[in-house]
């Protein structure tokens, strides 16, 4: 029976064209079979409609290039394809160098056994795909990777860019005392209790940047650990993001945490940090740009219905009661980078990011609004932690 729906794709190579139909019969009922009759016309196909091949089967002794030439030529041009080589037995000193030189993946000896072959070809095919799986994982990874590194250090240099600046007007304001016998400086202020001021938002800025790169060295050497590590509460890492977080002046006030109904958080919980962290930065940048009156955010914990009904999720949901989203915007956020803040230094990849988090750890993110009432942006964690 087939592997899958869609029949893998096999080229065969031979130069005895009655060769390539008879395995084209022969083996067409349960794959894709396509034939070549030489190195050139295989490598051509390769680059071409045969680009999807799973599997490149091909004879070892061919007029002018033999079969080890294709399979070293398709190992460097075509790594994915499964390489499979058919060699009579006088042959077999040949195709075992082939195989320590890591051009060939399977051999099969003439004449060709049916019930050998086509299992061969089944085993080659299963390989092809946990191949092709892993890179897909591996792309997934290397993806994950870039977008968190370059969110990490948006969210650690705009920080730290203000603790700059602060040091900057202190370094402008400096004065040495005019008499030389006092160790003292002084600070001009433009009005009362401003050097005060930028020193402790100096000191939360850094707070913050230091509480984001603790959390992945943390997670870095959790994942090293030679023991089960226990899973954070959400509860915790949501109050530790409203802990450190940089407020303007004021916005603190704003905050509220509802966190009645607790839970384990799966997976990486430095990604969940810096994904709630990025929420809640989103939602006082919406306020304050607004100037909503008695603005609010509440991060809140609670159970989600699944599609029949129960608490199929758990959830972290971060509300605010800002200006909203407008719809053609709406269902584009987690899809593509878009950012209204670009002349301000953003750039659109905030719940993006959060998207691609939620997904890795087989949760969800939704994204709700109404112009003039506010957004509620819900991620949705799957049924693997412990609730409290």
């Amino acid at each position: 029976m087939p592997l899958d729906p869609v029949r893998p794709m096999v080229l065969m190579v031979d130069d005895e064209a009655q060769a390539c139909k008879w395995f084209q019969r022969v083996y067409g009922d349960e794959f894709e079979v396509h034939t070549a009759l030489g190195v050139d016309q295989a490598l051509a196909c390769l680059a071409g409609p045969c680009a999807e091949a799973a599997v490149l089967l091909t004879d070892y002794r061919m007029p002018g290039r033999h079969g080890v030439d294709l399979l070293r030529e398709a190992s460097r041009l075509h790594p994915a394809v499964i390489r499979v080589l058919v060699s009579a037995y006088a042959d077999k000193d040949v195709a075992m160098q082939a195989v320590n030189h890591g051009h060939v993946e399977f051999i099969l000896e003439k004449p060709l056994d049916e019930g050998l072959t086509r299992q061969a070809l089944r085993d080659a095919v299963s390989l092809f795909t946990a191949r092709r799986l892993e890179r897909e994982q591996l792309d997934h990874r290397s993806a994950m990777l870039r977008d968190t590194l370059g969110l990490l250090a948006h969210e650690v240099t705009t920080p730290l860019a203000t603790v700059q600046g602060y040091l900057s007007a202190l370094q402008d304001r400096h004065a040495e005392s005019p008499d030389p016998s006092q160790a003292e400086a002084r600070i001009a202020q433009g009005r009362p209790g401003d050097v005060r001021a930028m020193l402790e938002a100096a000191r939360q800025r850094t707070r913050y940047a230091q509480s984001l790169v603790s959390r992945f060295v943390q997670s870095a050497s959790e994942a090293h650990a030679a023991h089960a590590v226990p899973q954070p509460a959400a509860s915790a890492l949501v109050r530790s993001v409203c802990e450190h977080f940089p407020y303007h002046p004021g916005e603190a006030d704003w905050v509220r945490i509802d966190d009645g109904h607790d839970f384990g958080l799966p997976g990486r919980h430095d990604l969940v940090f810096l994904v709630v962290s990025t929420l809640l930065k989103n939602a006082l940048q919406a306020l304050r740009e607004a100037r909503t009156p008695s603005p609010q955010v509440r991060l809140r914990l609670l159970p989600m219905p699944g599609p029949q009904g129960g608490h199929a999720w758990h959830a972290i949901q971060v509300v605010d009661n800002g200006p909203g989203i407008a719809g053609d915007v709406l269902h584009r956020l987690t899809l593509e980078p878009l950012t209204t803040r670009s002349d301000r230094g953003g750039h659109g990849m905030g719940l993006v990011f959060c998207r691609r988090v939620m997904t890795s750890l087989g949760g969800a993110v939704t994204v709700a609004s109404t112009p003039g009432e506010g957004t509620a942006v819900t991620l949705c964690f799957p049924l693997t932690g412990s609730s409290a």
